[in-house]
């Protein structure tokens, strides 16, 4: 038992060090006060976040400080005081709008030069990139990493207090900061991290270079949490990780993600637990039938499978086969018969021949997915396929990618035709994008649902007549 105190301890940032961040907020708090009685007006942040749902957290987080520091968001670039970008390096479209927007907005610094200018996430954690904006983006003001997220109160202290650039990157990860303030917006669904980093190191990918290894949260954190969740009225959470299936095995303590999930079954006011992202090689039996037996967790699994050709799986470093994968679905699919199967494809990864490529397409015809999330292979400094010199053309690239999307636009066509006269349970989320009259909510296999209804419907779980299937949504009406 003390050696998983122990472990438990190490895990984590010191209460003393978040409450030093805490008295930062203070102090810049005090600093915002002095400046409305000044210029009679509250002192605005523009806050942008690039890249994948763990990010999109991240923002949340850094929501909740400039809320207690004072600041109001806003919108409109022009009008702000503080503009910080939280950055990903996953894709590199993502890259080039970062670099975009901080070209833009040296005119708008020279005319407010009191703007603090903050670039944060996983593109400051390659030393490359830092280097780039020093040297190109002087109107950069702080630059901060994934690591060192929660000691962003500090260093925007320091970025008002200079006119030096602050620079301030955790080369390696640090340890997990429970107590962040966190701001999450109105709605009826919100993320929560369970895990950081990763430790599966698949060639193509950038994110355990700058995420850095699994650490895992303590169950007890985790659930605190959804317990607040609920009762700040959100029905549904979707537990995050680079691969949650992993979770908890740094602890040491024996604690599964099957154990987290069975811990969330009773937090009341959530209705339904999804999570991302699940790797196939770790995908345990006793998830599967945690998945079968709570309730609230809902019938949808997104499991990657990336390519279908067991010489690229290999190549990618997945460390599964094709064969295993066709096992794991049957698996699956055999506790949880009516489960919806959704997985991410790379298009033209190095060396991927035309035989290769049909080896995917024939493992989607095999699996059927309900969903595919399609993308073209991006080089990324620093990863092996990088390196590799059989890289495919672009035009290559988009034909195959065109002949994946027709295939998997029949799939899942003929996947929701079934649905048709069928009854759902629909979780109300809003209005629907289409029209103000219309909502828009989802069946517990994440299928997109719009139907005639009041907006106070918004959080409630209603019965859905599906009326029409469609290849990427369905329409229904009350029941």
């Amino acid at each position: 038992m003390e050696s998983n105190m122990e472990n438990s301890r190490n895990n984590r940032i010191t209460a003393e060090e978040i409450a030093l961040q805490y008295k930062y907020m203070e102090q810049i708090k005090e600093l915002n006060q002095e400046y409305i009685l000044k210029y009679g007006r509250q002192k605005l942040a523009f806050l942008q976040s690039f890249g994948c749902q763990m990010n999109e957290n991240d923002s949340e987080k850094l929501s909740g400080m400039l809320e207690i520091m004072g600041y109001t968001q806003t919108g409109k670039l022009d009008d702000c005081d503080l503009v910080i970008f939280n950055t990903c390096c996953v894709r590199e479209n993502a890259e080039l709008k970062v670099y975009g927007h901080l070209g833009s907005l040296k005119a708008l610094k020279n005319r407010k030069p009191d703007m603090i200018i903050a670039v944060c996430g996983c593109m400051m954690q390659q030393k490359d990139v830092v280097e780039h904006i020093k040297g190109k983006y002087r109107q950069v003001d702080l630059i901060f990493g994934t690591h060192n997220l929660h000691k962003f109160p500090e260093l925007l202290n320091r970025a008002l207090e200079t006119d030096a650039l602050v620079a301030d990157v955790e080369s390696s990860e640090g340890s997990i900061a429970e107590g962040v303030p966190i701001r999450r917006g109105q709605g009826v669904k919100a993320w929560l991290t369970i895990m950081y980093g990763c430790n599966n190191f698949c060639s193509y990918c950038i994110v355990p270079y700058v995420r850095g290894r699994e650490r895992s949260r303590q169950i007890a954190d985790i659930v605190n949490e959804a317990r607040l969740l609920g009762h700040q009225g959100f029905r549904e959470i979707t537990l995050l990780g680079q691969n949650v299936n992993s979770y908890g095995l740094d602890l040491k303590d024996g604690s599964s993600f099957a154990d987290l999930l069975r811990s969330l079954e009773d937090v009341e006011g959530i209705d339904r637990i999804r999570f991302m992202t699940s790797h196939p090689k770790d995908l345990s039996e006793d998830l599967i039938l945690a998945m079968r037996d709570c309730k609230k967790v809902c019938e949808h699994l997104h499991l990657p499978v990336q390519a279908g050709s067991n010489t690229i799986l290999q190549e990618m470093n997945r460390k599964y086969t094709r064969e295993y994968y066709f096992g794991l679905a049957d698996k699956i699919r055999s506790q949880i018969p009516d489960i919806s199967l959704t997985t991410d494809i790379i298009v033209g990864y190095p060396g991927e021949s035309d035989e290769d490529f049909k080896q995917t397409l024939d493992l989607i015809e095999k699996v059927r997915f309900d969903y595919v999330y399609t993308f073209l292979y991006s080089k990324r400094t620093g990863t092996p396929a990088a390196k590799k010199e059989d890289q495919v053309s672009e035009q290559v690239k988009k034909e195959r990618f065109n002949a994946l999307l027709a295939l998997q636009n029949r799939i899942g066509k003929e996947l929701n035709e079934p649905l048709a006269g069928k009854i759902v349970e629909v979780l109300a989320e809003g209005p629907s994008k289409n029209s103000i009259t219309t909502l828009a909510g989802r069946t517990r296999t994440n299928k997109i649902v719009n139907f005639k209804g009041s907006p106070e419907l918004a959080g409630r779980l209603v019965k859905v007549r599906i009326t029409n299937a469609g290849t990427w949504s369905l329409e229904g009406s009350l029941e």
